[in-house]
C-alpha cells in the first residue's frame, strides 16, 4: 500500500542552528503515528513543516497526491499553490486551541468550510453539528471559547479541523495545556478517530497513550530521527541509547 504521508530528507535551521537534520519517514493510511523526544528536539518544527507553516530548507513532504519540495534552498514557482493544496489535505490541532474568541463553537467550525471550500452555510452547519456531537459538544454549540473548559476547547478545535474533511490530522501537544483531569477526554477522541480509520500524527508527552494507541513511534533527538518502530519494540527494547535515556526520564 502506498504511504499516505512521505517525508524525505527534510532539513530546517533557525539562525544557522539545525532544527531538523534530514528527517525521513512514511505513514500508511489509517495509521496513528506518535512523535516523541525531549523538549526542543524538533517535534513541533517537523509538524509545522509537514503542513507548510514552516518553510523548510531542503527535502520533500508529500501528503496524498500533493507534495512540496525544496532543493538547495530554491523555492519552486508553484510553491504557494502547492501549500494551499497541501493544507486542504491536513487538519492541524495546536496545544493552545487557537479558536477564534469572538465566534461561537459552531461558528468556529463552519468558517473555514464556507470560506475555503465555498460550502453553503446550511451544508457547513449540518456537518459541523454532526462533528460537534461526535466530540460531545452538541450542547455547547452556542458557547464562546471563554465559556468552555480546556478539554472542551480542544475538542472544539478537533471538530473544527475535521470540518475541512482532511485526509490527515496533525496534533502538536494537544493535551499539554490541559489539567490532568481533562487529558483523557481529548485522547479518547483521537482513539475514536483511529478506530474510524483517520490517519493521525501526534506530538505528545503522553507515553501511556503512545504505548497503547500508536501503530508507530518516531523518536527525535536534536533534530534527528534516531529510532522508529512499533510501541512494543521501542518501549520494550529500544536500540538507541538516546531513546533509552529519554524513556527512563519520562516513564
Amino acid at each position: 500500500m502506498r504511504p499516505l504521508i512521505a517525508v524525505e530528507n527534510v532539513q530546517k535551521a533557525f539562525h544557522g542552528e539545525p532544527a531538523l537534520r534530514g528527517v525521513s519517514f512514511e505513514v500508511a493510511p489509517s495509521q496513528l503515528t506518535v512523535i516523541i523526544g525531549p523538549s526542543g528536539c524538533g517535534k513541533s518544527t517537523l509538524l509545522r513543516c509537514m503542513n507548510g507553516l514552516e518553510l523548510f530548507d531542503a527535502g520533500r513532504v508529500r501528503i496524498g497526491e500533493v507534495s512540496i519540495e525544496r532543493h538547495g534552498g530554491v523555492r519552486p514557482r508553484d510553491w504557494r499553490v502547492a501549500l494551499r493544496l497541501l493544507r486542504e489535505e491536513v487538519g492541524m490541532v495546536f496545544q493552545s486551541f487557537n479558536l477564534f474568541p469572538h465566534l461561537t463553537v459552531l461558528e468556529n467550525a463552519i468558517k473555514a468550510p464556507m470560506v475555503v471550500l465555498k460550502q453553503s452555510r446550511a451544508e457547513a452547519e449540518a456537518k459541523a453539528r454532526a462533528l460537534l456531537a461526535k466530540v460531545g459538544l452538541e450542547d455547547r454549540i452556542g458557547y464562546y471559547p471563554s465559556q468552555l473548559s480546556g478539554g472542551q476547547q480542544q475538542r472544539a478545535a478537533i471538530a473544527r479541523a475535521l470540518a475541512m474533511s482532511p485526509k490527515v490530522m496533525l496534533y502538536d501537544e494537544p493535551t499539554s495545556a490541559l489539567d490532568p483531569s481533562l487529558v483523557q477526554e481529548v485522547l479518547q477522541i483521537m482513539r475514536q478517530l483511529d478506530e474510524e480509520g483517520m490517519t493521525q500524527v501526534v506530538v505528545t508527552h503522553e507515553m501511556r497513550f503512545a504505548r497503547e494507541a500508536a501503530d508507530t513511534i518516531l523518536m527525535l533527538h536534536a533534530g534527528e530521527l534516531v529510532e522508529t518502530g512499533p510501541p512494543a519494540t521501542l518501549f520494550g527494547s529500544p536500540r538507541d541509547p538516546r531513546t533509552r535515556e529519554f524513556l527512563r526520564s519520562v516513564m
